[in-house]
């Protein structure tokens, strides 16, 4: 046991001394990329093809409206290559993907959500996997890290500058966020997951002979380029059914520390990226030293749990290993499965619904947070930003003073977007969890019954609503019921949000800027740190503990 512990602590100092050696260069670097005037030469030729003016900055109106068009575009696009799939090259003989699942899968991979429920190398070939997914793996990480870069300009203009409520041009960040910082890093990316052992071919498959002779052909894929992509841009959907537990996809220890560290580097150096721009980087020391203790917290609980499991069978081996790749042991299992959920990724190197009640429910309350320890690519940055601005609003109601945070005043406007981006997710989680549950059906769906059965259900509206992906895999979720309530799940949370924060950063940008005052409450500090964590955590407490006690709680306690 000793030894496990061993190496499990010496992955989580790797991993925290990569994430701090990447930290300042890259959120500085992203800072220059979306403060930049200049475009590069192949930007300018992709403005002239769609006829985008990139110096004609927008309102938020104008800023969502971009992102709705491009999004349903995306949608459409992607759900026609799978519906055309048998037309199209390297289809390998798989047909066309049925509707409902083309439907749930098309919403699934645009809201940068990558739920799959399908066996995708029994479904997919590999232009649909390269072309559709692989591309959306792009362009919707982008999107979530437009949103939360016109949400720091919001905080960072003033009326009184030339570009009042301006938010900067959703065209220009999503095209510099695909080729100034995805492309050029999932490329790096994609050699060193090669040099781990990761695979990458464009084959339908290899023959091999089994030790008793029968023939066999294991499915091959472009998995090392699309692997990174996954990681980087917190995407989560697999190439192969096992996704990150797969040895073609995730091999070794190495490999599967360095794919950790992809999920988490974006939306940690971010934090950053948001100081830089507003001028104030111990602004983002902040909010990142939140992110990193609630993620550090539940990293040792999940272990804890997982290491002394309350099972015969789990005590008599020692600790609990089902659904656990013996390649990561519970150390490199729990490490990843805090930081995909934390960072709305979605991909599994282990069996989420194997987990003790303790730990399945530390996984669960991770995105029931809303996503922000870190968060995903954006969307960790604009959600930790939303509970920041509601956190002075509370503060400024215990004072009696109008709250203000980063020198704008939080009225009305302001503090209704911020509660609705923050109440969409639990008002879709719970119907669509509690609809299901009424239904006699999901029961006939479910891997098990009783707590553990109300989790799975409750794990899969919560993993849809927050754009994460995973799942606990004891549902079966291929029902048109699912398929459709699961991607208007997908659908919701992600765009009702997206629209609050956009319209927050709007009110935001058309605000002077206020110097503070004897009263104004100090944001750069410890104490507004712990103010920030404990209205993440109250928010989810308040809103979750009677689903949470219903399911892994009693599970736990069981």
């Amino acid at each position: 046991m000793l030894p496990d512990v061993v190496a499990g602590l010496l992955q989580i100092a790797a991993l925290l001394i990569l994430l701090a050696l990447a930290y300042r260069p890259l959120g500085d670097y992203m800072a220059r990329v979306y403060s930049d005037e200049r475009d590069w030469a192949l930007e300018r030729w992709l403005y002239r093809l769609v006829r985008v003016d990139s110096g004609a900055e927008q309102r938020w109106s104008g800023y969502a409206a971009g992102v709705l068009g491009f999004s349903f575009v995306s949608v459409v696009l992607l759900y026609l290559l799978q519906r055309l799939q048998p037309l199209l090259p390297m289809a390998f003989g798989h047909g066309p993907v049925e509707p409902a699942m083309a439907f749930n899968n098309a919403i699934s991979f645009v809201t940068n959500t990558n739920w799959q429920s399908y066996v995708p190398e029994q479904v997919l070939g590999n232009t649909v996997q390269t072309a559709g997914l692989a591309v959306q793996n792009f362009v919707s990480a982008a999107v979530g890290m437009a949103v939360a870069v016109a949400l720091v300009r919001g905080f960072a203009r003033s009326a009184t500058e030339p570009n009042s409520g301006r938010l900067g041009n959703f065209w220009v960040d999503l095209t510099r966020g695909v080729t100034r910082i995805l492309l050029p890093f999932a490329f790096l990316a994609a050699i060193v997951l090669v040099a781990t052992g990761v695979v990458m071919s464009f084959s339908a498959g290899l023959d091999v002979t089994a030790v008793d002779g029968a023939q066999h052909t294991l499915p091959l894929a472009p998995a090392a380029s699309q692997e990174a992509i996954k990681e980087l841009g917190t995407n989560g959907g697999g190439i192969f059914n096992a996704n990150s537990a797969h040895p073609f996809e995730n091999p070794n220890a190495l490999s599967n520390l360095f794919e950790i560290f992809l999920l988490l580097v974006i939306p940690v150096a971010l934090t950053r990226t948001f100081g830089t721009m507003v001028r104030n980087t111990r602004q983002g020391t902040v909010l990142v030293a939140v992110m990193g203790a609630i993620w550090g917290v539940f990293v040792a609980l999940a272990w804890l749990a997982e290491a002394n499991p309350n099972g015969p069978a789990a005590v008599a081996a020692g600790a609990a290993m089902e659904g656990k790749e013996v390649r990561f042991g519970i150390p490199g299992s729990t490490l990843f499965a805090v930081s995909t959920t934390g960072t709305s990724t979605g991909a599994v190197n282990s069996l989420h619904d194997s987990f003790t009640g303790g730990a399945g429910g530390i996984a669960l309350l991770n995105m029931l947070l809303g996503e922000v320890a870190p968060g995903g690519v954006g969307a960790g940055l604009y959600g930790i930003l939303v509970l920041a601005v509601i956190a002075v609003f509370l503060a400024g109601l215990m004072v009696g003073r109008t709250p203000e945070y980063l020198g704008k005043k939080l009225g009305r406007q302001e503090v209704t977007a911020a509660s609705i981006s923050i109440l969409a997710m639990p008002a879709i989680v719970l119907i669509g969890a509690g609809l299901a549950i009424a239904l006699p059906d999901t029961l006939s769906a479910l891997g098990n019954d009783g707590a553990h059965g109300f989790s799975e259900v409750l794990y899969a509206y919560a993993s849809a609503a927050n754009n994460n992906g995973s799942a606990f895999a004891g549902i079966t979720v291929t029902s048109d019921f699912f398929q459709t309530t699961l991607g208007l799940a997908m659908l919701l949370g992600r765009f009702v949000p997206i629209l609050a924060v956009l319209k927050l950063a709007g009110v935001l940008a058309e605000q002077r800027r206020v110097a503070p005052g004897a009263g104004t409450l100090p944001t750069d500090g410890a104490l507004f740190g712990v103010l920030v964590g404990g209205t993440v955590l109250l928010v989810a407490a308040l809103t979750f503990f009677p689903a949470m006690a219903l399911g892994p709680i009693a599970e736990a306690l069981s």
